[in-house]
């Protein structure tokens, strides 16, 4: 990468952090025209584009990448993160499942995986994907409120079952 590319993806970055998508967007064009490989770019357009809802555009700017980089776990994370948002749960522990594949202690892959199971009311297995992720980082918030609201949720049923019986 030249140092002009690098400067236009650290002033993208910058934009988005200050919530100036549509700069970062234009920047990851230019960043685009002249490297229409560069994973880097690829996958920061994505991210820019599931942070304003668009993620149908993300998952194309995803895939794009994982066919450059099929082993990117940042592509293979946010293309599952874009997919859980679509509510297409199955794809999204599909690229949860890769990540792990590449990277057995992928904290957020275990933690996004028990998210997409919870959706889809499987409990039982979110709380030990959470538990799997928390016994790698036990400082991970996301699978350590996850964990106990899957706890909380299969409490709450389990006594419900109890009363009707």
């Amino acid at each position: 990468m030249s140092n002009e590319i690098d400067r236009m993806l650290f002033e993208a970055y910058a934009y988005v952090e200050d919530g100036n998508f549509d700069d970062a967007l234009h920047l990851y064009d230019l960043v685009l025209k002249k490297e229409p490989s560069n994973v880097t770019a690829l996958i920061d357009k994505g991210v820019t584009l599931q942070n304003l809802g668009r993620s149908k555009l993300a998952i194309r700017f995803y895939d794009k990448a994982l066919a450059i980089s099929s082993n990117n776990l940042d592509a293979l994370l946010n293309k599952g993160s874009a997919l859980h948002s679509e509510q297409k749960y199955l794809q999204a522990i599909e690229c949860y499942d890769l990540a792990l594949k590449i990277d057995k202690n992928c904290t957020m892959a275990f933690a996004y995986k028990g998210l997409s199971l919870g959706e889809m009311g499987q409990l039982q297995d979110a709380i030990k994907h959470f538990k799997k992720a928390l016994s790698i980082d036990q400082h991970y918030d996301l699978a350590h409120i996850s964990k106990e609201i899957a706890q909380d949720l299969l409490k709450s049923i389990k006594e419900k079952e109890s009363k009707t019986l």
